[in-house]
């Protein structure tokens, strides 16, 4: 692994990356496509494609989710793992596929107004219901 680097994965092993730091803070997307994709919603990091290397790719596929973004997942155990806006300098990586996740903070919640019926988003410095992310 590089040296300060982060590392992760899914959950079979078959996909593995490293991060280089720093990452971003993590934030919540409450969107129907996130939650549908996850089961609830999408606590996600991120880092520059410039510190971001595949170290192992054999499970992963990626969804055309829309014809803004895609979604990265293990095709065999199922873990989902990125998000991947077309045309955009950073990708993103579901928070808890980090090997270690220790020193990260919360942002804030973004698509607020899409979120599941069953529960109030909480914590984190702001709320958008447009996904928009003040300094990104």
């Amino acid at each position: 692994m590089k040296q300060n680097a982060r590392s992760g994965g899914c959950l079979c092993g078959s996909v593995r990356y490293e991060a280089g730091e720093p990452l971003g803070p993590v934030l919540y997307c409450h969107c129907s496509q996130c939650r549908r994709q996850t089961g609830h919603f999408m606590a996600s990091t991120s880092v520059g494609l410039d510190r971001f290397a595949l170290t192992r790719a054999e499970g992963l596929a990626w969804y055309e989710a829309s014809d803004i973004a895609r979604r990265g997942f293990c095709r065999l155990c199922g873990s989902t793992l990125f998000w991947q806006g077309h045309g955009r300098t950073y990708i993103s990586i579901a928070a808890g596929t980090l090997d270690d996740s220790t020193g990260l903070v919360e942002k804030g919640h973004i698509f607020c107004a899409d979120r599941g019926g069953y529960y109030e988003p909480a914590g984190g410095d702001f709320h958008s219901d447009d996904g928009t992310v003040p300094g990104r």
